[in-house]
């Protein structure tokens, strides 16, 4: 594909992978808002997702209880990789149009959960609630189809369930969705490079930007002791300013400007 977004172009989509940490929000939102169609920008983001993942595993490794959460979490790694290989197969047959839709009506549903019941976004972790059951496995089936479909948003899907039905704190859900967003990754980086709709070179410097930001979350805000409280406030804003992006809401105050 003949794109090139010159200098400043890439220098914000290093900024914004930076900004992003570990989420596709703003990263996803940028290639498009750069002038990447929507199918292309959904299967670029892969690239700087799969380093961002990596290094944000790496730099967690070490934390309190990160191993545990890690082992516990094993069993979904099976329903999650069929689920996002299955997601990047049906995303691959996807026009640009629809898919631009359909990630601004989700990215709309994902900031009203995060509305709901915040108290419960607060609490610790109950040990005595059954974490390996069978519906959290069907859970992250469905989680990692919609991974492999789109990617943005899936961090707010887990966290949803982590902290809502197996009452995670949102700390403790956070170790968890850094491990399975790499499992998520994985069959549907395949499937997009097969189908040959990378841009590399943005690719690339959202790859920079991403894996700083990851390193600096995944070492500095988990272990933060108000690091609950300020990931839900940046979830809140990332996804209000990508929905105002997805459905032109920019464009139009620009215009009566």
């Amino acid at each position: 594909m003949d794109y090139d977004i010159g200098f400043w172009g890439y220098a914000a989509l290093v900024v914004g992978g930076v900004a992003a940490g570990n989420g596709s929000a703003i990263t996803l939102s940028l290639l498009m808002m750069l002038g990447l169609p929507a199918g292309w920008a959904n299967a670029t983001n892969r690239i700087g997702v799969v380093f961002q993942t990596i290094t944000a595993i790496i730099s967690i490794r070490k934390l309190e209880g990160a191993t545990g959460l890690f082992k516990a979490s094993r069993f979904l790694i099976i329903p999650s990789i069929l689920g996002s290989g299955l997601g990047a197969w049906l995303a691959s047959k996807t026009g640009d149009h629809g898919m631009s839709t359909f990630i601004g009506i989700v990215m709309i549903f994902l900031l009203v959960t995060l509305f709901l019941n915040p108290k419960r976004w607060a609490n610790d972790t109950d040990w005595t609630k059954k974490k390996n059951t069978p519906q959290l496995a069907v859970f992250f089936f469905f989680i990692g189809l919609y991974a492999g479909y789109i990617q943005m948003g899936i961090g707010i899907m887990m966290l949803a369930v982590l902290v809502l039905y197996s009452r995670y704190s949102l700390i403790d859900a956070n170790i968890v969705k850094l491990l399975m967003a790499a499992v998520f990754v994985i069959p549907a980086f395949v499937v997009f490079y097969l189908n040959g709709k990378m841009h590399w070179p943005s690719g690339i410097a959202l790859a920079v930007g991403q894996s700083l930001g990851a390193w600096i979350g995944g070492r500095y805000l988990l272990s933060h002791p108000k690091a609950a409280k300020w990931i839900r406030i940046l979830l809140i804003v990332i996804l209000s300013l990508a929905i105002l992006s997805i459905f032109g809401i920019f464009d139009f105050l620009s215009h009566l400007l």
